[in-house]
């Protein structure tokens, strides 16, 4: 593979409780790019897929801090603080700022919380998709996260379907012929990344396909059992 194509979709519209996502996505596909097809990598963002699970929750707008009792509540464990800012790590497994939760581009007085199952949520887009476009695509859920030690942030995958979470390399060899021992890449993280150079933070749109992957990828993927680190392997924690 030398080539990839990702593009933005354009005509999403706003997302509601109960949207039908998968249909959503296949029409918009169809309208402005001709329609998915197979081995196509859809990368959905994490807020429009709380919003169609109804992830929101009321919250006070006019206090700019009444979110944070629903970061406790959706925190299992606090691993630092500084004055409002806390890292937590969730009951998915993620260690990420404010246990997740999120006020922008969702409608005032209220806040997203993750998905409860963003590897479910990324099979049922792809079911959906199946079943309405006649393709065989794999699903990313995206999410934008900051990184220990790294200034700036970058969308990773918090969910995904059809499309190993990691390509192992390891016992393969290198240029010089070496063996590789411990080089593990998180390919679906570098593609949800890829997807958010189209999408931007402030563009509105919320779906980038992308087109032209290795088919060798495509397979029964979960970031959350393959990206999440167990913490007995963790040496900063």
């Amino acid at each position: 593979m030398s080539e990839l194509r990702v593009f933005g979709i354009t005509g999403i519209g706003e997302i509601r409780p109960r949207d039908d996502l998968a249909g959503i996505i296949s029409a918009a596909v169809a309208d402005h790019h001709g329609g998915l097809l197979d081995g196509d990598v859809v990368v959905v963002t994490q807020k429009i897929v709380s919003k169609a699970e109804d992830r929101l929750v009321p919250v006070d707008p006019d206090d700019p801090l009444s979110h944070k009792a629903l970061v406790e509540q959706e925190t299992v464990r606090v691993l630092r603080r500084r004055g409002d800012l806390v890292i937590s790590e969730t009951k998915h497994g993620f260690v990420c700022a404010n246990a997740g939760i999120d006020l922008s581009n969702v409608e005032l007085g209220y806040a997203a919380l993750l998905p409860e199952d963003s590897d479910r949520s990324a099979r049922r887009i792809r079911d959906g998709i199946r079943a309405r476009a006649g393709v065989e695509v794999a699903v990313i859920v995206s999410d934008t996260f900051g990184r220990t030690w790294r200034r700036g942030l970058t969308d990773v995958a918090i969910g995904c379907a059809g499309i190993g979470a990691i390509l192992d390399h390891r016992g393969t060899t290198d240029t010089q012929g070496r063996e590789l021992q411990v080089t593990e890449v998180a390919v679906v993280d570098e593609l949800a990344g890829a997807a958010d150079l189209v999408l931007g933070k402030a563009s509105g749109l919320p779906v980038a396909v992308i087109r032209s992957v290795d088919p060798a990828w495509l397979r029964t993927g979960s970031v959350r059992d393959e990206i999440v680190r167990d913490p007995s392997e963790d040496l900063f924690r």
